[in-house]
């Protein structure tokens, strides 16, 4: 099997290298390798030259470690259709997932739609006004992942606090997400395939005081500061078996109602009365061997090898080829199509 690799270049291979990048691919490419596959690094660059060497590659699969171009993560679907567009399987969902997970105004309302929980919430653009909302709110862009724009002044205790915070986020964002934040216990359920992964939590015991208990893009990803290492994660969640499993339905309801496929992982956070609500749907989490995706499956003794064979396995099912002549005579037969002349003309002949 030959299979290529994709992850952000310039990310990974500019000026400042994104070692995590790296080391991930290096991960995945020797469990790979181990497992007898021809593997191909292919670094995504905006140039779009890694296109032709997908098209003239002759790939049986593409791992997908793409979380964005240059981190922009709204170019991640963008990647994912060049695959769809060639008939190539690949790891993780598909472009519209993708793109669908990226709005996280849209997802709540598809959220709602089907009956499960999120926190009020607006959107708000500049110039516009927003309906009131109660207080603390949290401010996000509406379409990011890996918590950029989120710091401990996204939380907001007042209308002046608000208002003060969305001009700062107006200048680098149009569309932010204002939600009402439910002061609570933040866990994450994985998802691998069509099955729910043991819920783990974020433990804020060691955040420090006056801090709000949130992760943050410096929690996240600035290691060793104070913020790092108020939030840490912990698998499982020490959670009454009831409350874990409906953590679970919740997050698997919410995945399939996004059309999620492959792997995902559901964020949420459970208020004071013990009830689940859905903070947002990651559509491409990261799979890293020390991500929470691998600390999820190993809790049930899914090793990270076992984990990328599995990934690479949802892929081959998930995304099959299309024959796309076939895909369209049937599309016209079931839209009532009069037969092309050249089939009634064949049919003849016959």
């Amino acid at each position: 099997m030959k299979v290529a690799i994709l992850f952000d270049g310039v990310s990974a291979l500019g000026a400042a290298p994104d070692l995590l990048i790296l080391g991930t691919v290096e991960a995945v490419e020797q469990i790979l390798v181990d497992d007898g596959a021809t593997t191909v690094r292919i670094p995504v660059n905006p140039d779009g030259r890694w296109i032709e060497r997908i098209r003239r590659g002759k790939f049986d699969l593409a791992f997908n470690l793409v979380e964005g171009i240059d981190s922009v993560a709204a170019l991640e679907p963008a990647v994912i259709a060049v695959f769809e567009l060639f008939g190539l399987p690949y790891t993780g969902s598909s472009s519209a997932t993708t793109s669908l997970a990226l709005r996280k105004h849209v997802v709540n309302s598809l959220l709602e739609r089907a009956g499960l929980p999120v926190p009020a919430w607006r959107v708000a653009r500049p110039g516009a006004s927003i309906d009131p909302i109660a207080f603390p709110a949290i401010c996000k862009p509406a379409a990011e992942d890996a918590s950029i724009g989120i710091e401990q002044r996204s939380v907001v205790r007042s209308a002046r606090a608000l208002g003060t915070r969305l001009r700062e986020m107006h200048e680098r964002w149009d569309e932010v997400l204002v939600q009402q934040f439910v002061d609570g216990r933040e866990v994450n359920v994985g998802i691998l395939g069509d099955e729910v992964l043991p819920v783990a939590e974020i433990d804020f015991g060691a955040m420090p005081k006056g801090m709000w208990r949130i992760v943050s893009y410096t929690s996240k990803w600035h290691v060793g500061c104070e913020e790092d290492l108020g939030a840490k994660p912990r698998c499982p969640a020490d959670l009454p078996e009831e409350l874990a499993a409906e953590c679970q339905r919740i997050a698997l309801a919410a995945w399939r109602a996004i059309g999620g496929s492959g792997y995902g992982r559901v964020d949420m956070r459970i208020d004071a009365n013990g009830q689940p609500w859905i903070l947002e749907v990651n559509a491409n989490p990261d799979i890293a061997p020390d991500a929470g995706l691998a600390r999820m499956a190993r809790t049930v003794g899914i090793e990270y090898p076992d984990l990328i064979r599995t990934v690479c396995a949802k892929a081959f099912t998930a995304t099959p080829r299309m024959d796309v002549a076939n895909a369209w005579a049937l599309a016209e037969r079931l839209s009532g199509a009069t037969p092309p002349l050249l089939d009634l003309l064949v049919v003849g002949q016959r």
